[in-house]
This record gives structure tokens, sequence and C-alpha cells, in this order.
């Protein structure tokens, strides 16, 4: 329950305010991206002593793709690196736990279905649109799908909770414990979360991604604020990738456990884009009616 004149916001930032000086956080940020990398690279080593690939770096540019189910969930494992990190940041230099990172737990367990459902049901709608104008081909069989269905969901939601957890848990409540603004702590981490979406091989769209993505981060940033939890963040994150990773997927991009791909071009329609973004914006629309009364 929030205490008397106080919002839920405010509790979900205050666990930040004991230890909130920014070399802290540029610490922490090092410590991140550290236990990353360095979790990726066992990953790697391990997958490729498994499956006979002739080294880590041969297999680097397999999962990278991820075209296969075995090259994409070994990318989702790899996310558990980045969930690592902030949790070991904030016990180390902020000396708090790393539960605070969600939130309370009550919210957490009440917000995510609640977030994920609604945005299922706006991405369900806009799948029908999808099918309707792009030439869908078969992924992965249903039986093969339905076998892997439990471990995909392992993988997005340890994908998308590592990136909660870094960009609307550990960056935001460490800089709105600093400062008041949100352009600080709202906006900054979005457009790093966006710009980290960069993709050259897009050409001049490659913009276009950067951009749906920071709004993606906005939205995500705005629900955490609202809510005081990671949960309808990582709803609406979780549900959203789930539609992209595991029914209709790009060809060539994490497509390996979808049971539909298409040869979709972000660089020749970038009214694709604007597509997902009304969704976006419609899922995160219904979720603040919802959760944030």
């Amino acid at each position: 329950m929030t205490p008397p004149g106080t919002t839920p916001f405010d509790c979900y930032v205050a666990p930040a305010r004991f230890y909130p000086q920014l070399w802290r956080l540029l610490l922490g940020c090092v410590l991140c991206l550290s236990v990353y990398m360095v979790f990726v690279f066992i990953i790697l080593l391990a997958a490729a002593s498994l499956t006979g690939a002739p080294s880590a770096a041969a297999l680097t540019a397999v999962v990278a793709e991820a075209e296969a189910p075995a090259a994409t969930l070994i990318l989702l494992a790899s996310f558990l690196g980045m969930a690592l990190g902030p949790m070991l940041a904030v016990r180390l230099l902020h000396r708090r736990s790393a539960r605070t990172l969600f939130g309370q737990s009550s919210q957490l367990r009440r917000h995510l279905p609640v977030a994920a459902a609604l945005t299922t049901v706006v991405q369900g709608s806009a799948l029908v649109i999808w099918f309707h104008h792009l030439e869908a081909e078969p992924g992965l069989d249903f039986a093969s799908w339905l076998k892997l269905l439990p471990l995909s969901m392992i993988g997005l939601a340890l994908q998308t909770g590592a990136e909660e957890l870094v960009f609307r848990g550990y960056l935001l409540q460490q800089l709105a414990a600093r400062f008041r603004s949100p352009l600080i702590w709202g906006v900054l981490p979005s457009c790093v979360f966006g710009l980290l979406h960069y993709d050259g091989g897009l050409g001049s769209n490659a913009w276009l991604i950067v951009a749906a993505t920071t709004l993606f981060g906005l939205l995500a940033a705005d629900l955490t604020a609202a809510t005081g939890s990671l949960g309808a963040a990582w709803g609406l994150h979780l549900a959203n990738n789930g539609t992209a990773l595991l029914i209709l997927a790009p060809e060539g991009m994490l497509s390996g456990l979808s049971l539909h791909r298409t040869s979709i071009d972000v660089a020749a329609a970038p009214w694709q884009v604007a597509v997902d973004c009304i969704g976006l914006l419609l899922a995160w629309f219904f979720i603040r009616r919802v959760l944030a009364r």
C-alpha cells in the first residue's frame, strides 16, 4: 500500500535515494556492460561446445541472425547476463536489494499480466491487418512451435525483463533519485534504448527503428512512473515482443521461433513502422487507463 502523501513513483524511487551519487551510477553502468559481455562470451563458448560449432566466433554469426530455433533460444538466454548486471550493481554499489529494482511485488504480480493481456488484444487485432497486407510464409510447424513454446516464453520473459531492469529499473531509478526532471530520468534512458537498436543495414530508415524503440522506451517509462513498478512496462514489452517473435516475424530477424515469417522490408515500406507505433500507443493508452487510476 502506498503511504499517504506519496505517489507510487515516490515509493518506487525511494530505495535509490540512499546512494544516488553519479559516480556510483557510472560504475554501475560499467559493471552492467561487463557482466553482460562476459556472460555472452561464456554462453557462446558453452553453445559452441555443445553444438560442435568450430568456434564461438563462428556461432556468433548464426546466433546474430537467429533464423533457427536453437540460435534464437541461445540469443534470448544471453540476456540473463543483462539481468544480472543491474542486480549486482544495486547490491554492490548502492547497497540495496535487487528486489527494489522491480517495485512492490504485489503491483508487479498484478500489473504484468494485465498489461500483457491488454497488449495482446491490441497486437492480435493488428495481426489481422498484417496477415491481410503481407505475404506470410510458414515458419515452424505447429507441433514444433507448441513443443518449444514454454522455452520460448521463458526466453522472452528473460529478454524483456532484462531490458526493463536496466532501462526502466536501474537507470530510471538512479537518475530519478538524483534529478527531478523527467527529461533526464525518463527521456535519457529511452533515447539510449532507442540508439542501441540502430541497424545500419536498413539505410536511412534505420532511424525509424531508433525512433520507434525510443517511443517504446518513453511509453514504458511513463507506465513505470504512473504505476510504481516494472509490471506494466514488462507486460507491454513481453506481449509486444511475443507477437513479433512467436507469431509473425520478419525473415532473418529473430524468426527462428515464429509460426509465420514475412519478407517485410522496413527500408521499402516505412509505413509498417508507423502502424507498429500506433499499436504501441493504443496498448499504452489502455494499460494506463486500467492500471494508473
